[in-house]
């Protein structure tokens, strides 16, 4: 048994998530930590609403709102939606919590201990027209590097290097299209180059291992090849104090929020730890070097994971070329491996809620099965190469595979043994073809399993539903719904209960992908009780000053173990209901006509 870190990228907290940020992060993740939980891995899975910045002050002066009212109502909206989802965290919080602070704010002061925080007078950007600072985030111009015509100042999203607004040709606001004034302004920045020895080794030993993504190592290393200093404060109000003297005071000087927003793993899992009453167990996955950690993502954020924080991580336990000691949270393990998706795109084109490119998971959530959306982002998602979402296609593998395939196995062998038996028969002697299907099944477990191991989650449940289809095949096959005389009766005792135990089975294998649905099929067959853990939104008060926030936890003890197990002879089976809903043909063109009425919106 090994301790395992899911580490989850934190959904910032402007409004509702839509389908692309959730096939990033969302499902491959819940998919992964359910599978290792059942593996017998002991998974601590954690994230959280990532709340500071300047978009969120930019929304909230555009509503009349204050900064933390955004937040808080936006952090309720995501719980509420991430838990739908069936998104088994143990701890899903807030970068707004005073723990988060602290965290935060013990690993800024150590890494500026060990020598890598360097104070520098640099350019900020100002806003004409208000004299307010204008983040990096919120300038745009022509990437230097690539030309690509809307980069930001502080990453070029089409080339992937990291950027300086001052760098930008022809820079304007983002908010307001106005040309920004430079000026100079003292900020501290993260001495990469210092640690770029050391993440080129830890980089060294990931590839090594084989094991992540060619598109992941490849990318990470080309941004590590072109290391520089990279500023880790901002002129913001809104925000983390910077904890140093002269600076704790300054009420415009705040920790950037990528520099805090990926403290957040480490910081909610001390939040975990304190909600249990076990304070220090968090160390379990960040102090043991034998505990492994996965890091799930889009590629957008792949420079903050295999540069920025790593090298946090190495700063605060003194690692790079600076030398230095590891403040009171000891030596941080870093990243296993760093897990990240590509692009979602939404008919075709990328997803945008200004111009009304978008389908936002309440939303599908409150129209379609959950188990639905959640087959079609494992079968069709952006793993290695962008995928495009499109109705037609939700609508084709939703009744061609989930409801013609598994719900088909699942409601006539449930049906077949209702009328028959009403409960699951006991089996008679086994057939060559029996045996084969039961094999056959019993292999999916470890050929199935090692696929999701992998982050291989489109192979993974493809191999599971090719076995379905052998299943399918063996009813086709063996005809029970013919086997009708009293002599008969043994025999199609046999193929019911082999074909209660397949699918039994069967839903173990499909069950991170599909929880919910697992629940239902597991009582079709006359089990008890819930499979699949599922997660709860409970309603909790911050552990220092008592502001009110909802989180996302549960208790995943009863998660069943990934192996074959024997169906329960003797289960009282009823005629069931079918478990997966059949999309009519028309829920394509209306999905459509509501993308058209919302883009003529804006």
């Amino acid at each position: 048994m090994a301790h395992i870190l899911s580490a989850v990228a934190w959904p910032y907290a402007n409004g509702p998530r839509h389908l692309g940020h959730v096939a990033g992060f969302g499902v491959p993740s819940d998919v992964f930590s359910r599978y290792m939980r059942m593996a017998g891995h002991d998974v601590l899975m954690v994230s959280g609403t990532d709340e500071h910045g300047t978009p969120i002050l930019v929304q909230a002066d555009k509503e009349g709102t204050t900064a933390q009212e955004l937040a808080d109502r936006s952090n309720r909206i995501i719980v509420n939606e991430l838990a739908a989802l069936g998104c088994s965290y143990d701890l899903f919080t807030r970068t707004t919590t005073r723990n988060h602070y602290a965290v935060a704010q013990e690993m800024f002061r150590q890494v500026h201990a060990n020598g890598y925080m360097v104070e520098r007078t640099t350019r900020g950007a100002i806003s004409p027209s208000t004299g307010r600072t204008l983040p990096d985030r919120y300038i745009e111009g022509t990437c230097p590097i690539c030309g690509y015509a809307e980069a930001r100042g502080d990453q070029c999203d089409n080339c992937g290097n990291q950027l300086d607004p001052t760098e930008l040709i022809g820079p304007h606001s983002r908010i307001n299209g106005e040309t920004p004034q430079f000026v100079e302004t003292q900020h501290f920045f993260l001495d990469l180059p210092a640690l770029a020895a050391a993440l080129g080794e830890w980089l060294d030993g990931r590839e090594a291992s084989g094991t992540w993504r060619p598109n992941v190592i490849r990318f990470s290393r080309n941004i590590l090849g072109d290391i520089k200093p990279r500023a880790m404060t901002r002129d913001i109000d809104w925000g983390i104090p910077v904890p140093l003297e002269g600076w704790v005071e300054q009420p415009t000087k705040r920790l950037y929020v990528w520099f805090d927003a990926v403290i957040g793993y480490l910081s909610a899992s001390v939040e975990w730890a304190r909600r249990i009453g076990d304070p220090e167990r968090w160390r379990d996955w960040w102090n043991d070097p034998e505990a492994l950690s996965y890091y799930f993502m889009g590629k957008d954020n792949i420079t903050f994971h295999s540069q920025i924080w790593p090298a946090e991580l190495l700063a605060y336990g003194g690692h790079g070329d600076k030398g230095g000691q590891a403040g009171a949270f000891g030596d941080l393990n870093l990243p296993t491996e760093v897990v990240s998706s590509e692009y979602l795109t939404m008919e075709g084109k990328q997803f945008s809620s200004s111009r009304g490119v978008v389908i936002y998971l309440k939303d599908v959530l409150a129209r379609y099965q959950v188990d639905a959306l959640r087959y079609f982002i494992c079968a069709a998602g952006p793993e290695n190469a962008d995928s495009d979402f499109t109705w037609r296609e939700f609508v084709s593998r939703t009744n061609g595979e989930l409801v013609a395939g598994w719900g088909n196995l699942v409601n006539r062998t449930a049906a077949m043994i209702a009328k028959s038996f009403g409960e699951v028969p006991a089996p008679g002697p086994l057939t060559e073809a029996d045996e084969a299907l039961l094999a056959a099944v019993r292999e999916g477990f470890d050929s199935v399993g090692a696929l999701i191991a992998r982050h291989r989650q489109r192979q993974a449940i493809a191999e599971a539903m090719r076995v379905v289809g052998v299943a399918n095949k063996y009813v086709t096959d063996t005809a029970p719904f013919t086997l009708k005389a009293p002599e008969q009766r043994e025999r199609l005792a046999t193929i019911l209960h082999v074909l209660a135990q397949a699918v039994w089975d069967l839903n173990t294998i499909l069950a991170p992908f599909l929880p919910h649905s697992a629940n239902a099929v597991h009582t079709a067959l006359g089990g008890s009780g819930d499979f699949m853990p599922m997660p709860r939104v409970d309603e909790v008060t911050d552990l220092e000053d008592g502001h009110p926030y909802p989180i996302i936890t549960g208790d995943y003890s009863a998660t069943p173990a990934w192996a074959s197990s024997p169906v329960p002879v003797g289960a009282r089976v009823v005629k069931p209901t079918p478990i997966f809903t059949k999309l009519d043909d028309d829920v394509v063109e209306a999905e459509l006509d509501r993308l058209r009425d919302a883009a003529a919106e804006d």
